[in-house]
């Protein structure tokens, strides 16, 4: 008997899952099953931006999937081993129909793998049917279609899980002799991947050759979790989201803290915006909470505007979007610096502190992200490349369109983008003015006097020995002179930007790129009327630049 095999990606859960519907259906159909297929491949956890963290995480949420599969009486086949081996498996043991997925716009290593799941599917004459995730737009042909598309996407009716589906159970399996082939090492051939039946007995992430960190004050994964954190912002922080997103002290409350479970489709987005629309309507929501729930909403939007970009572009991932600025920061590469930076060791309180939140909780909110990337991408004048990859793996909600769009921009290489450069310093003063953050972060910081709290580095001997801090030792010392490394920075980029070949090809990525982000223009904008939104697009915060807008 054939199966409709369900590959279940970075879409785990069962409510609003388009995939799962039409595999319901075309099984229906047939008179045939589906089964539910996920795949741990080995090859995509070698890749440089994976960690434990994100594995614990996922281990989470396909403990929650498999307990609601069954409870509908369907068994989860998990696979450890590389995608393709497991569909040629199931063919030569069971018979695929079709495969049934979710598009998804990943790393390069998946895109590459998606390519190769493709042309297997062509040569074994297997249907694929993938159904749009999120609000990406597969292709784009013009940047402009992309913004009625999101909201189409966004108002369609969410997918109730079918009442009646047919799955493959264990049982079934059974019958179908799946189950004890499976149990047969020997029949997977010598060196070959295997499959079991609960995620208590996938790898531990050591076999996978990962990094032991688990950031032991990270978030938990899973879908039920999911909903008690949309429940706890709705009803509670987010009423403080707008004033409250900035600062790493009421960050953490104040954001809504989905962005993991979207990255891993604990929940749909399209879920969230209808979630959000709705309590945004109903009478017992307050004013604040309102105004907190449509900034809110906008952040939702720009959450697919650049991962439409990194799948329009795949390259941007590994190179400049703008290939003018190729060869600006490679030739000056500093190990030391990044290492310093790594190890929360910069000499700047506010850098280090975030650091040290990072390597314990797996978060930081956007405007601390972003004044990391601009420390390394300035004073310290390292490529982004690189940088990224170490905070993808920090960030337990990597996503590798939001990831890597960010990371060009806030490093000035996209070409269409004003510069954006955070001084840690005014940072601290500004969101961290009494110093609860770093001193929470940084214990020696406790020693250190207020006058000191922001320039340490510039204590006097005396009081250095007086409060029992040495600079040098106990806190670092600045890697260089702020002022001066970034003037310098910013005149390297910005001769670099004024050169005309430059210039000149600027147009080109602002029409396959840029942003049409009427809907969320500030009133009194000088948009032209042919770029008006719909009525009910929220306005954006009224404070910050409108691209710092990924403060889920």
């Amino acid at each position: 008997m054939a199966y409709h095999v369900l590959w279940f990606k970075r879409d785990l859960r069962l409510h609003d899952h388009e995939a799962l519907v039409h595999a319901a259906q075309c099984a229906a159909a047939d008179g045939q099953s589906v089964l539910c297929l996920y795949a741990l491949e080995p090859s995509l956890w070698a890749q440089p931006d994976a960690a434990a963290l994100h594995y614990t995480f996922l281990r989470e949420c396909l403990q929650d999937l498999q307990t609601d599969l069954q409870a509908q009486g369907a068994a989860l086949l998990l696979w450890v081993g590389e995608v393709l081996p497991a569909l040629d498996w199931l063919q030569q043991h069971a018979g695929v129909a079709a495969l049934h997925s979710h598009q998804e716009t990943g790393n390069a290593h998946t895109y590459a793998r998606d390519r190769a799941v493709a042309r297997w599917c062509r040569a074994h004459q297997v249907p694929w049917h993938e159904q749009v995730q999120f609000g990406v737009l597969r292709p784009l042909r013009l940047r402009s279609q992309w913004l009625p598309h999101w909201q189409a996407q966004m108002a369609r009716p969410t997918f109730a899980q079918p009442a009646q589906v047919r799955w493959a159970s264990a049982g079934d399996l059974a019958r179908g002799g799946v189950a004890a082939a499976l149990a047969d090492p020997s029949s997977l051939g010598p060196g070959a991947p295997c499959a079991v039946w609960q995620v208590a007995d996938l790898p531990p992430a050591s076999a996978l050759g990962l990094d032991p960190w688990l950031a032991p004050l990270r978030q938990r994964g899973g879908r039920q979790q999911a909903l008690q954190d949309w429940e706890r912002f709705a009803h509670s922080g987010s009423a403080a989201y707008r004033g409250g997103i900035s600062s790493p002290l009421s960050a953490p409350t104040a954001c809504s803290r989905l962005s993991a479970h979207l990255a891993l489709g604990g929940l749909s987005l399209r879920e969230v915006v209808q979630a959000t629309r709705s309590h945004m309507a109903d009478p017992g929501t307050s004013a604040r909470q309102r105004q907190g729930l449509a900034a809110f909403l906008s952040r939702l939007h720009w959450h697919c505007h650049f991962i439409q970009k990194l799948e329009s572009e795949p390259a941007l991932e590994h190179a400049n979007l703008h290939r003018g600025y190729d060869g600006l920061r490679e030739p000056d590469w500093n190990p030391a610096h990044f290492e310093a930076l790594m190890q929360g060791r910069t000499g700047w309180p506010m850098v280090d502190a975030c650091v040290a939140m990072l390597r314990q909780t797996g978060w930081l909110n956007f405007r601390m992200r972003a004044m990391l990337v601009s420390v390394a991408a300035y004073p310290l004048w390292l490529h982004w490349r690189e940088v990224g990859l170490w905070l993808a793996r920090q960030f337990l909600d990597y996503e590798p369109g939001i990831h890597w769009s960010q990371m060009q921009m806030q490093a000035g290489t996209t070409g269409i983008n004003t510069t954006r450069v955070y001084n840690p310093i005014k940072q601290a003063q500004d969101h961290d003015p009494q110093g609860h953050f770093v001193r929470h972060w940084l214990p020696v910081m406790r020693r250190v006097p207020d006058a000191w709290l922001f320039e340490p580095w510039r204590m006097p001997a005396s009081v250095q020995a007086h409060c029992g801090v040495q600079v040098g030792v106990d806190l670092a010392l600045p890697l260089v002179d702020l002022q001066a490394a970034t003037r310098s920075a910013k005149a390297r980029l910005h001769a670099r930007r004024a050169q005309p070949e430059v210039r000149a090809a600027k147009a080109a990525i602002v029409e396959r790129h840029g942003s049409r982000k009427a809907p969320f223009a500030r009133k009194g904008s000088s948009r032209p009327a042919d770029a008006a939104a719909p009525s009910r697009a929220p306005a954006p915060p009224a404070s910050g630049p409108q691209q710092m807008a990924l403060d889920f």
